[in-house]
């Protein structure tokens, strides 16, 4: 790599230089150096191939530049030294890359003397040195020795390089990091001399295309990987930083491909570590950002900028990460040794929910609607292997949820002014759920569904409570509201025990606390709400919600406190056996509340009030249920058992199904696939580290101490005080300093302390709708009916109820009357809707659809015939999978046609209602199964290839002499009856069987088994002859064609077979 302090030199000294410090580099293989050229081992370069610039400061005259007057603009990434167009994109962000196939590439043409001329007086530029410059695309590289990894920005102005050795010894990384910040054109070079100095061992080759950054390095008996990622898509953004999801992940080793193919002593051993390792599916619920800190709130992260300002800093010096909440935190601390600046090349990662929603509202306005759960890594796992505390005071399933609702009509943190990172139109409000931090567990042997709950140590002193609320104050200061939500009354005690012994650990906790200070609990049965009759679970959690926001409050941006500035002072913890069904319920009624109050802060709504069914609450509310089902899954194995419409007491009987589902799944994973998940969990979260002589991770008994502290480190180590469990400092309130900068920074422009222009608006980049992540945002205007807005009657307010009631009652401009219990309806069809049947009722409507009457059958019932004699043929239905066009709505708005000028609101035709639709397909599902439909050609082969099975004479078998009136009329009310029982059919005392006597039946009976048996003498029985014509059999055939068999009826209405 070729420094720029050796690109000053003279032009006719610096050739020389170059040959021997080449040949030095090819004993020592450095990278980054500022001694000479970067190449691989035996480079030899040759002189016309390495000619650099002078500089003045050597003594030399300074040449005159000759740069053209207008300089080429290019956001290419680093071409390859042999052929620089063939790997790399245009500069979107999501397309997807081809696979990581090592391949060869030509070489470009030497460049001139003339060319190296530009960078004459060029000056070296280091990290950091020229404001904010981050990362955001890389390519890695690979020779027989190394691998280079070339990082850019996302404008591809700025480049720098990191070695990585492949000749390592065992269990050591060798990394060797360049700070020199590169141009395009430097970078290039660099590469072909690489290239050029590996000619001998295959030269340079391209790796893998672009990729996002590196998750880490990761080892566990021989050599170690580097994990990257290689697909990511947009889910979010705030103030102009995109969040992405991982997509893709790639495990590169670091290692010659010849020692890869070597096997060791512990090949199986690796093999296997490494197929646990991959079981975790990085591309499931993780996320991460290169310019936003993700793993803190917004809170946080602003205070942290206006610090750094007040200090004369562009941005924090360090990055302030919460360990926590970074799941990828064991495979960052071999970089972390070796890497002067880890998180410029490596990411973040979080795990946990993350999306965004748009809610539009009038005039233009839109409110965009962000939520993000962040699971802890600490004693991380699965639903009853992990249960309550360890003795650090971490819960199980400790997420933390915050949601942003932000009005982005200046996208950045910043107001104008320039008053930095003080928009007012940024607002959040943080939830936690946990379980229950004492120590308890659940006993896992048996298959009950519901294991007995066992409080296993005692802690007289609640240390692992103390330890756990006193974590609780540090990251959110008080008050603390715990909300427990376990069962309080129950036959056989299973949560009551819990119920106990956490109220007694927060009295004991509360009595050393100041009074104004005290851990804030409340207990309320959110089962036995949901399940009385007369109980309003949803009013009673409205209640707490409301008191938790007035000791809470939430998070708004501003200048200062006279201008603006809100801060949330403590949290709400929220917690139930789980932490799953009851919580997730009981945090959307408490994040609708603060929704509320977070759009009345914006300026958009005048109360706090945001009501249920209306679009802006139901947009909210599928948020939470995919947040609940996310964190159920990962937690739990399955998705939601209680949602909010069983709290709601909404859909119950879809609303059961699910839940029973839900439920077996749950158990399901609970029983067999736990241990196998639980094992992934602490390999990657570095809980289990392989070591000779150590158990193996599938040979342990229990992974309890890989999760507590071990027994021996506790020897000499000073206990905390039972009474002060808590710090000091962790009671006090935050405050945040206002957005002042300091003298040195006022006349710095703005890119220097934040690239979020770049970022968003990608400046010289083509971009297209389709990729364009604010267009294909989620929204509120997908739950629109843009076919009733033609009547002028709609309101697209976000804010209005929406109910079938309500919008029945809307859309008719006359009152219908009361229909009647047990009349079903059937949604009328387009050709017989018109202005005279418009104003008339759902009934009224379908009777005048259908003028002529066909007499109503007594065998069936008065209601299936009913049915079966209105239903036309023009819809049809699939009984309870409904059509598409009927359930599945277009998520992009559709502009419905205009109505005439000379049409009235009553000519547009009405749609069903749900309940309607669902009427009409259980209604054809009963008359498809007694009336089935099959082609007549699979008829005729189902008739011949089962004669044994089916009957060829149906009246040898049905006496109609004794058959009921009701019931020859059913069978031949479709057809007329002078069809049915003419003269041309040879069979119609058959039918009619009232002139048959035994004698003949059984004549008629031995004629049509012989034929019968004579037919499967035949070669080619199906082969149906002129002579077969006149057989008994093959006429019995046509009848049945006919529609003669019970079975095979069809109703005929206006011409249709039904």
């Amino acid at each position: 790599m070729e420094s720029l302090d050796v690109l000053t030199q003279n032009e006719e000294a610096r050739k020389k230089e170059a040959i021997s410090a080449v040949q030095k580099s090819s004993s020592n293989g450095t990278v980054g150096s500022r001694d000479g050229p970067t190449v691989d081992e035996n480079a030899h370069v040759p002189d016309h191939e390495r000619n650099f610039p002078s500089d003045e400061r050597n003594g030399s005259p300074k040449e005159p530049d000759v740069s053209p007057l207008y300089p080429q603009l290019t956001h290419e990434p680093v071409d390859s030294p042999r052929n620089g167009n063939q790997d790399h994109d245009s500069g979107t962000d999501d397309d997807d890359e081809g696979p990581a196939v090592s391949r060869p590439f030509l070489r470009n043409s030497t460049p001139s003397p003339e060319v190296f001329q530009r960078n004459r007086g060029a000056v070296v530029t280091k990290v950091g040195e020229e404001g904010v410059t981050r990362m955001h695309r890389f390519t890695l590289y690979e020779t027989q020795s190394h691998y280079y990894i070339i990082g850019s920005d996302i404008l591809r102005k700025s480049y720098r390089i990191l070695k990585i050795s492949r000749t390592a010894d065992d269990g050591e990384l060798d990394i060797i990091e360049d700070e020199i910040v590169y141009t395009h054109r430097e970078t290039q070079q660099i590469v072909n001399a690489i290239d050029e100095g590996n000619r001998a061992t295959g030269g340079l080759k391209t790796r893998t295309g672009e990729f996002w950054g590196l998750l880490g390095f990761v080892r566990f008996t021989g050599s170690y990987y580097m994990v990257i990622v290689s697909k990511r898509s947009h889910v979010a953004v705030l103030g102009g930083h995109y969040i992405d999801k991982i997509d893709g992940t790639e495990m590169v080793q670091l290692t010659t491909a010849l020692a890869a193919k070597t096997r060791t002593e512990k090949h199986l051993e690796e093999n296997r570590l490494l197929s646990i390792f991959s079981t975790v599916d990085l591309t499931k619920g993780f996320y991460f950002s290169r310019s936003y800190d993700i793993t803190r709130t917004l809170q946080h992260n602003i205070m942290r900028e206006r610090e750094a300002m007040n200090e004369g800093l562009p941005e924090p010096w360090e990055p302030d990460h919460n360990d926590m909440f970074i799941w990828n935190n064991y495979l960052l601390e071999p970089a972390r040794k070796v890497l002067h600046n880890t998180f410029d090349w490596c990411l973040a990662v979080t795990h946990g929910y993350i999306d965004q929603s748009a809610l539009s509202i009038y005039w233009g306005r839109v409110v965009y609607v962000t939520i993000m759960a962040r699971r802890s890594r600490f004693f991380a796992g699965a639903r009853y292997l992990k249960r309550g505390a360890n003795d650090l005071g971490y819960v199980a399933n400790d997420v933390e949820t915050e949601q942003i609702v932000s009005e982005m009509q200046t996208e950045s943190f910043h107001a104008p002014g320039p008053k930095l990172f003080a928009n007012p139109h940024y607002t959040s409000y943080v939830q936690h759920r946990g379980s229950i931090p004492l120590y308890w567990t659940q006993d896992t042997n048996g298959v009950s569904p519901k294991p007995d709950i066992h409080l296993n140590v005692v802690d007289p002193f609640f240390s692992a409570a103390a330890l756990h609320f006193d974590d609780l104050f540090h990251r959110y200061r008080t008050p603390i509201y715990a909300l427990n939500l376990i069962k309080q009354r129950e036959r056989v005690s299973r949560e009551g025990k819990l119920l106990t012994e956490y109220g007694v650990a927060v009295n004991y906790l509360n009595q050393f606390l100041p009074e104004d200070k005290q851990i804030l609990y409340k207990a309320f049965d959110m089962s036995r709400a949901s399940k009385a009759k007369d109980g309003d679970v949803i009013g009673d959690l409205e209640e707490i919600a409301e008191e938790v926001l007035l000791k809470n409050g939430f998070f708004q941006n501003g200048f200062d406190n006279e201008n603006g500035l809100k801060i949330q002072k403590g949290v709400v913890r929220t917690n139930c056996i789980d932490c799953l069904d009851r919580t997730n319920a009981a945090q959307f009624v408490i994040g609708k509340k603060a929704l509320g109050y977070q759009l009345q802060a914006l300026g958009i709504i005048e109360g706090t009030v945001v009501e249920f069914d209306s679009d802006a609450v139901t947009l909210f509310t599928n948020m939470w249920q995919d947040h609940g089902d996310t964190i159920a899954i990962q937690y739990g194995g399955s998705h939601l058992v209680n949602t909010m419409s069983t709290y709601r007491k909404i859909n119950q009987w879809t609303s059961h199904t699910r839940d029973m589902v839900e439920s077996f799944k749950r158990f399901y994973n609970n029983s067999f696939l736990d241990a196998q998940r639980q094992e992934s969990y602490n390999l990657f979260l570095g809980n289990y580290i392989y070591r000779n002589g150590h158990p193996l991770l599938w040979d342990l008994s229990t992974d309890y101490y890989l999760h507590h502290t071990e027994p021996r480190s506790m020897f000499g180590v000073r206990r905390p005080s039972y009474r002060k469990w808590y710090t000091p400092e962790y009671l006090e309130p935050l405050k945040i300093p206002p957005a002042l900068w300091s003298k040195e920074l006022e006349d710095q422009p703005l890119e220097y302390f934040d690239d979020y222009w770049s970022e968003y608006y990608r400046p010289l980049t083509l971009s297209s709708f389709r990729k364009l992540f604010a267009f294909k945002m989620k929204s509120n205007l997908t739950f629109i009916d843009v076919k009733t807005t033609a009547e002028g009657k709609y309101d697209l307010s976000p804010f209005v109820v929406r109910t079938a009631s309500a919008e029945t009652s809307n859309q008719k401009e006359k009152p219908a009357t009361a229909r009647r219990k047990g009349v079903k309806v059937i949604a009328p069809s387009e050709e017989n809707m018109n202005t005279a049947t418009n104003g008339l009722s759902i009934d009224a409507r379908l009777a005048a659809a259908q003028p002529e009457q066909k007499p109503k059958p007594q065998s069936l019932g008065s209601w299936l015939d009913v049915q079966q004699q209105s239903h036309a043929s023009h819809k049809k239905y699939t009984g309870i999978i409904k059509d598409s066009s009927w359930e599945k709505a277009s998520r992009t708005p559709t502009v419905p046609a205009m109505p005439s000028a000379n049409a009235s609101a009553s000519d547009i035709p009405l749609q069903p209602t749900k309940q309607e639709m669902q009427a009409v397909g259980f209604t054809q599902l009963i008359a498809d199964s007694l009336n089935p439909k099959v082609k007549e050609v699979d008829e005729y082969r189902s008739y011949m290839a089962h004669p044994a099975t089916i009957q060829l004479v149906t009246s040898a078998k049905t006496d109609y002499s004794k058959a009921p009136k009701e019931f020859i009329d059913y069978f031949a009310r479709v057809q007329d009856s002078s069809t049915i029982f003419s003269d041309k059919s040879p069979f119609v005392d058959d039918y009619s069987g009232a002139n048959m006597t035994i004698d003949e039946r059984s004549e008629l009976n031995a004629e049509e088994y012989q034929e019968y048996i004579n037919s499967g003498l035949q070669d080619d029985p199906l082969t149906v002859l002129d002579e077969d014509n006149t057989t008994k059999r093959y006429k019995k055939y046509q009848s049945w064609l006919r529609g003669k068999s019970l079975f095979k009826q069809r109703n005929i209405l206006g011409g249709e077979l039904v």
